[in-house]
C-alpha cells in the first residue's frame, strides 16, 4: 500500500471513526523487529480516532523460557493442562511482554494500561483430566474497558484471567480477543500472526464468508495448519457473534496492519459476517469511478474511450462491483430489444483485484440480466480479451453481421476492428 495515496485511506475514515478495533498479537510478533512499525501503525489508527484494544499471547516466550530453565511446558497456547511450573513460565513471559508493549506504546506517545479486565474460571476436568491452572474466559469487564477507551487509553490484555477470589489463571489469547470483540461490539478483530493468513493445504484463503469457513472447518479441518486453526475457529465465532470483519495477517509484513485496514485487497485472510461484495446499478456519483477504473485500459486501447456525457446518457446500463462499498470493477449491458440482443460492454476489473474471479462474476451477472429481459443473444466486442471471453464466458466468435444495425454503424465508424463474440441464450 502506498501510504501517500490519501484517497485510498480517506474513503475508510468515516466508516471507522470512533469504532473499536481489537488487535490480537502473537507473542512471537511482539519480539519481532517489525513490532516497532506495528506500534506506529496503531498510533496512526489512534490519530484517526479509532479506539484500539491490544491483546497479546505468550507461547513463543514460554517455549524459550522453558528451554532456558530446563522445563518442558505442559502446553504452550493456554488450552491444555497448565501445571505449576508452566504457570510460572506463563506469568513471567506475559508480564515481560506486557512491559515491552507498554514501552513501545509510550515511545509513540500513546497512553495505555494493563488491566485485570478478563474474568475467568477454571477450565476444570475435561475427558477425565484436570486442567489445573488453565482458565476459561467467562467475560470481560466492559465498564472498565469503556472508561479507558473513552479517555483515550489503550487497554492491554495479557493471556491471564482472574476470578472473584483474585486467583489467576492462564487463558488462551484468542479467547480473550474474541470475548473483548464481542463485548465491545468491535468493528474489527485483527489477529497478527507469523503466517500470511489461514492456509488450507498450500493455499492461503484471502476472503471467506462465515458459511464457507464453516464448510472448510467441517470438511477440511485437517488441512488447516494447526497453529492457525485456533484463529479460524475464534474468527468464525467472532463473526457469528456480530463482529463484521475478522482479519488474520502476517505481523512481520511492514505496513501490513494499515494495508489490511485501508485497502480493499488487504494482505491476509478476511472473514466476513455480512455481505462483503456486491454488484449494484451505477449512480451518477459513480461516473468518475467508471472513468478512473477504465482509464488504463482505454490508454492501452483495450477498451473504447467513453466520455462523461456518454456514460451519463446510458447510466442505467452500467453496474458497479463493490468490495466493502468501494468500486473495483464495472460492466454495462446495452439492450437492443427489437433485435432480441444485448451487448456486454465496458467490462473492466482494477489491476489490484485481478485473478479473483470478479470478471467471471460480472459476465454471469450480465448474462442473467439478459435472460431476465428475455433476450436471445449476448454479444461483446474485444480487441485484446477475446480469448478470456471464450474460455471464461462461453462466447463463440461471430462476425460484424451479428451486430444490430445501429451498433454495426458505430463499429464501422470506430475503425477498431474489434472481434465480435456471440453467446446464444436460448
Amino acid at each position: 500500500m502506498k501510504l501517500t495515496d490519501l484517497r485510498g485511506i480517506l474513503q475508510y475514515i468515516p466508516q471507522f471513526r470512533e469504532k473499536t478495533f481489537i488487535i490480537s498479537v502473537d507473542g512471537a510478533i511482539v519480539t519481532d523487529e517489525n513490532f516497532a512499525n506495528i506500534v506506529m501503525d496503531i498510533a496512526v489508527l489512534r490519530s484517526l480516532n479509532i479506539r484500539v484494544v491490544l491483546v497479546h499471547g505468550a507461547s513463543a516466550q514460554i517455549k524459550v523460557l522453558g528451554a532456558e530453565q530446563g522445563i518442558v511446558p505442559s502446553n504452550l497456547d493456554g488450552t491444555g493442562v497448565t501445571d505449576e511450573p508452566t504457570f510460572k513460565l506463563a506469568l513471567t513471559a506475559s508480564n515481560r511482554l506486557t512491559h515491552e508493549i507498554l514501552e513501545g506504546l509510550s515511545a509513540n506517545d500513546l497512553r495505555a494500561a494493563c488491566t485485570n479486565a478478563v474474568i475467568a474460571h477454571p477450565l476444570g476436568i475435561l475427558h477425565g483430566e484436570d486442567h489445573l491452572l488453565t482458565g476459561k474466559v467467562e467475560r470481560v469487564d466492559i465498564e472498565l474497558l469503556q472508561k479507558l477507551l473513552d479517555n483515550g487509553i489503550i487497554p492491554v490484555l495479557p493471556p491471564l484471567g482472574f476470578d472473584g477470589d483474585g486467583k489467576t489463571y492462564r487463558v488462551n489469547s484468542d479467547g480473550v480477543a474474541l470475548a473483548a470483540a464481542e463485548a465491545l461490539k468491535a468493528t474489527k478483530l485483527m489477529f497478527l500472526t507469523m503466517r500470511d493468513g489461514i492456509p488450507v493445504r498450500d493455499h492461503v484463503i484471502r476472503q471467506v464468508s462465515v458459511a464457507d469457513l464453516e464448510s472448510v472447518l467441517a470438511l477440511q479441518k485437517n488441512d488447516v495448519q494447526p497453529e492457525m486453526l485456533s484463529k479460524a475457529i475464534h474468527g468464525l465465532a467472532a463473526c457469528k457473534a456480530g463482529v463484521p470483519r475478522v482479519h488474520i495477517i502476517n505481523g512481520r509484513v511492514e505496513e501490513g496492519l494499515l494495508a489490511e485496514v485501508f485497502t480493499n485487497e488487504g494482505v491476509g485472510t478476511l472473514i466476513y459476517g455480512n455481505e462483503f461484495q456486491q454488484i449494484r446499478r451505477a449512480m451518477k456519483k459513480d461516473i468518475r469511478n467508471i472513468i478512473n477504473i477504465t482509464k488504463g485500459s482505454v490508454e492501452s486501447e483495450e477498451l473504447m474511450k467513453r466520455t462523461r456525457p456518454g456514460i451519463e446518457k446510458q447510466l442505467g446500463d452500467y453496474y458497479i462491483f463493490e468490495i466493502d462499498k468501494n468500486p473495483v470493477a464495472c460492466v454495462a449491458l446495452h439492450v437492443y430489444r427489437e433485435h432480441g440482443k444485448g451487448e456486454l460492454a465496458c467490462l473492466y476489473v482494477s489491476s489490484a483485484h485481478e485473478n479473483q474471479g470478479i470478471g467471471r462474476k460480472l459476465i454471469q451477472f450480465v448474462e442473467n440480466k439478459a435472460r431476465e429481459l428475455g433476450l436471445n443473444e449476448l454479444i461483446t466486442l474485444s480487441t485484446q480479451a477475446f480469448t478470456y471471453f471464450k474460455s471464461k464466458g462461453g462466447f463463440g466468435e461471430g462476425t460484424p453481421e451479428d451486430l444490430p444495425p445501429e451498433r454495426r454503424e458505430k463499429y464501422d465508424q470506430s475503425g477498431r476492428k474489434s472481434k465480435v463474440l456471440v453467446k446464444k441464450l436460448k
